[in-house]
């Protein structure tokens, strides 16, 4: 068989959400933060992220992240985000099921009962504690990236919906966040159709009508995600939220373009983003635990740390935490005859 770029995977998934997590076969990428190197790879391969995500390989709810060696002496190492749309400069989710791989493989020492490690991610350094027990990552906790409001309680107009409050946060990306009980939406999986169709719309009429730029990066913009939050509805659980992931273009000219796909689980970065916002409205104080529900009632267990600011603007320091399960180990080889060297969409589920 003629094969060339080959990368070897580990499939995981974090409280339902699949992360599949390149650990061989990267080429070098050149730059010396892992923001940098972000940028490197998009910019010139970004054949490797459309040819994991897209089909024959990937599908619309599949994420995917490399590891990849870190220049800063306080990492232990560094991985990369890849969604269907962009390539995030964090994800919580993705940060489990990259710690969950790196340890279970041995790619990095596992020390029980805790191993302490440091990851950096595009968005910075990501201080992690796993729970380890028989050789299994049993929960994996992490001191994000601060997160703080740019925007509260801001009325948009949304062509179909009419005016939205909406909230814009950063979280490690740009949310904008509606109340879905107001807008009177189910926020359960069977309702991913609906959710996704609408927070695609809030999503692009907060881009058009107030944009952001992060204050200390301004190649990072947004919103570039959406979240409709709501009542919880397990035991134990604060709220609930529901995150969608683009996958395509939207446009107002064209009605069935508002798609998207349901984040699985309660989304790390959407879950520090709300918290902000809670923190903002004081609703949330520092130190209090705060337990976010996803779409399958898988929960994250978080916690407000403490108090700070990016660039003048008053900030948050979230703790996230959840368990991740490797499903499967697979090599993915390019025959050089292949017609869909990058994949493929198709519009019956893309």
């Amino acid at each position: 068989m003629l094969m060339n770029e080959q990368l070897t995977a580990v499939e995981v998934h974090a409280e339902g959400e699949p992360g599949r997590v390149i650990t061989a076969g990267m080429p070098d990428l050149p730059g010396e933060s892992m923001l940098e190197k972000m940028q490197w790879l998009e910019a010139n391969a970004d054949h490797i992220r459309l040819r994991m995500l897209r089909e024959p390989n990937g599908y619309p709810a599949l994420c995917c992240n490399a590891i990849v060696p870190s220049n800063d002496p306080q990492a232990d190492a560094g991985f990369i985000i890849m969604e269907q749309t962009e390539y995030p400069p964090m994800s919580g989710s993705n940060t489990i099921c990259v710690v969950t791989a790196l340890l279970e493989t041995g790619i990095l020492e596992m020390v029980e009962p805790v191993t302490e490690l440091t990851l950096e991610a595009p968005a910075g350094l990501i201080e992690v504690r796993a729970e380890c027990s028989g050789g299994k990552v049993t929960r994996v906790a992490f001191r994000n990236v601060p997160a703080f409001v740019l925007h509260l309680g801001r009325e948009i107009d949304v062509p179909g919906l009419g005016i939205v409050a909406i909230d814009v946060a950063w979280g490690g990306m740009f949310y904008a966040i509606a109340d879905g009980d107001a807008l009177g939406i189910d926020l359960s999986a069977e309702n991913g159709t609906e959710i996704t169709r609408v927070s695609e719309m809030i999503r692009l009429a907060t881009r058009e009508q107030t944009p952001v730029v992060h204050p200390e990066h301004p190649s990072l913009t947004g919103p570039t995600i959406s979240q409709l939050v709501g009542r919880a509805t397990v035991n134990g659980a604060d709220r609930r939220g529901t995150v969608t992931v683009a996958t395509g273009t939207p446009s107002w000219s064209r009605p069935d373009s508002f798609t998207g796909a349901l984040d699985r689980c309660p989304c790390g970065t959407g879950t520090s983003a709300h918290m902000a916002v809670l923190h903002a409205r004081g609703e949330l104080a520092v130190g209090e635990e705060f337990v976010q529900q996803g779409p399958l009632d898988t929960t994250f267990r978080c916690r407000l740390l403490g108090e700070t600011e990016v660039a003048g603007h008053a900030a948050i320091i979230p703790e996230i935490s959840g368990q991740g399960w490797i499903t499967g180990r697979s090599e993915y080889v390019l025959d050089p005859t292949d017609p869909f060297p990058q994949g493929y969409r198709v519009g019956d589920i893309w």
